[in-house]
């Protein structure tokens, strides 16, 4: 092929793989790609580095080489292949966004939020990583773009903080409001709701807060937990979710904890919570983790080597917030510098922000469950098979082994003088319900937040 046909062959390819991706994906995967050569059927792809080239071959490899194939009949098969581009003025103009980024990040995130229904536009499906620990979530959410108002409404997504909660809610708005023109969209948080009610009432005006509130087709609400204990509040909720679900208006929250576990929420507001669908994000494992890091840097068109982001992945193991803004000190270092940092000198511009691992004791944890669960600590440690006690010591007991690799001999010693195979025959039991019980998962999962 000429250097012309080759052009030509890889503008009519990505004409036809663009029409199967989302804008976002296509710029985003496909950006500095082309096709080097064609040796005797096998077509060579250029591209820039070494991530773009796992990830066309994991995930869009059929469609590259069915597209390639029904274009050029000679072709046998397809390879990725990094080429050099170029790397200095590239450079160069990444430190000058630097520095101007490291100044004017808050005012510049103002930028992108919309001032009549408070979405911000960088908040996509596109730039949400999906791993093991959000899957079900983010799955959920796609389903609920797709018919508003029809599936799993009310939504009610719960997790620690910095886990990409707000991002993934934002996401399904600015999704809905995308498909679905004419739709009104609300992102409010909790804190904003009170105090919007609490100013109605303050100036008379009740029914002009109702009314601004019923008039949306898509509430998503933000930090929900802190109604706790607000009893007005709830109560205007109530009134308000009730008159929302009623219409087939979505209906979205985000919480810290479950609603089951949010002290001072009233009954009926869980009831209504259970009413569609509860799901939990958890922290991110070693590969999500990797992949985040990798994403963040693709979209930012930034090359870090291999060795310090693995070693970031595997030290920074809180949430994605923390893991972000360790990439981003590697980041602004690595600019500054105008070189690639050793990894001794990353370890050491991110140990601050390893958070060393918590030393707990039997006691304590004692006490965080007995509390969660509502009974008197020292039932723990009774002769007794009252179920819900039953229950609270197995996971006393299962908790001490699988998180803290406390000895069953010691762990019988402590609560009671029970013997090993006794925690033995309750860790296994706690590990065979996990398997089938969604509930029981989810409270060990809030169990082990409270313990961190």
């Amino acid at each position: 092929m000429t250097t012309m046909n080759k052009e030509k062959l890889w503008s009519e390819c990505l004409d036809e793989i663009e029409l199967n991706l989302s804008k976002a994906n296509f710029s985003t995967w496909f950006k500095n790609t082309n096709i080097l050569k064609e040796e005797e059927g096998i077509v060579h792809i250029g591209v820039p580095n070494e991530f773009v080239k796992d990830w066309l071959f994991n995930k869009y490899h059929s469609l590259i080489t069915k597209t390639v194939g029904d274009i050029f009949h000679k072709m046998r098969s397809v390879e990725y292949v990094i080429y050099k581009i170029d790397i200095k003025n590239k450079q160069q103009n990444l430190a000058e966004e630097s520095k101007l980024l490291t100044t004017s990040t808050l005012p510049l995130n103002d930028l992108y939020i919309n001032k009549e229904d408070n979405l911000n536009a960088r908040y996509t499906f596109d730039s949400f990583v999906v791993g093991p620990f959000n899957e079900l979530a983010q799955a959920a959410a796609q389903a609920i773009v797709k018919s508003p108002g029809m599936s799993y409404n009310p939504f009610f997504i719960y997790g620690g903080t910095g886990l990409g909660k707000t991002h993934l809610i934002q996401a399904i708005g600015n999704a809905i409001k995308e498909k679905h023109d004419g739709k009104k969209i609300l992102y409010i948080t909790l804190e904003k709701f009170a105090v919007d009610y609490v100013t109605s009432l303050q100036k008379n005006k009740p029914n002009v807060f109702k009314e601004k509130y019923r008039k949306y087709d898509v509430i998503i609400m933000d930090d929900i937990q802190f109604v706790s204990n607000k009893e007005k509040t709830q109560e205007e909720l109530f009134h308000l979710f009730n008159t929302l679900y009623e219409n087939n208006k979505q209906i979205i929250f985000s919480s810290d904890k479950h609603p089951n576990y949010m002290p001072g929420l009233e009954d009926r507001l869980k009831s209504r919570f259970a009413a569609g669908m509860i799901v939990d994000i958890n922290e991110p494992e070693f590969e999500s983790r990797l992949a985040i890091l990798k994403s963040k840097l693709l979209q930012n068109e930034i090359i870090l080597p291999d060795e310090i982001i693995q070693y970031v992945a595997s030290a920074i193991q809180g949430n994605v917030r923390e893991l972000e803004g360790s990439l981003n000190s590697v980041i602004c270092q690595t600019q500054l510098k105008n070189r690639d940092l050793t990894l001794n000198e990353v370890k050491t511009l991110i140990k601050n922000s390893i958070q060393p691992k918590k030393n707990v004791s039997i006691a304590e944890i004692v006490k965080v469950i007995s509390g969660f669960y509502n009974i008197e600590e020292a039932s723990i440690y009774e002769k007794t098979r009252r179920k819900e006690i039953v229950k609270a010591r197995q996971l006393v007991m299962y908790i001490l082994r699988e998180d803290f690799n406390v000895s069953y001999p010691l762990i019988g010693q402590k609560l009671g003088g029970k013997d090993h195979t006794t925690v033995i025959h309750s860790c296994l039991k706690i590990k065979k319900d996990l398997k089938v019980d969604t509930s029981l998962t989810q409270e060990v999962e809030q169990l082990r937040a409270m313990l961190k």
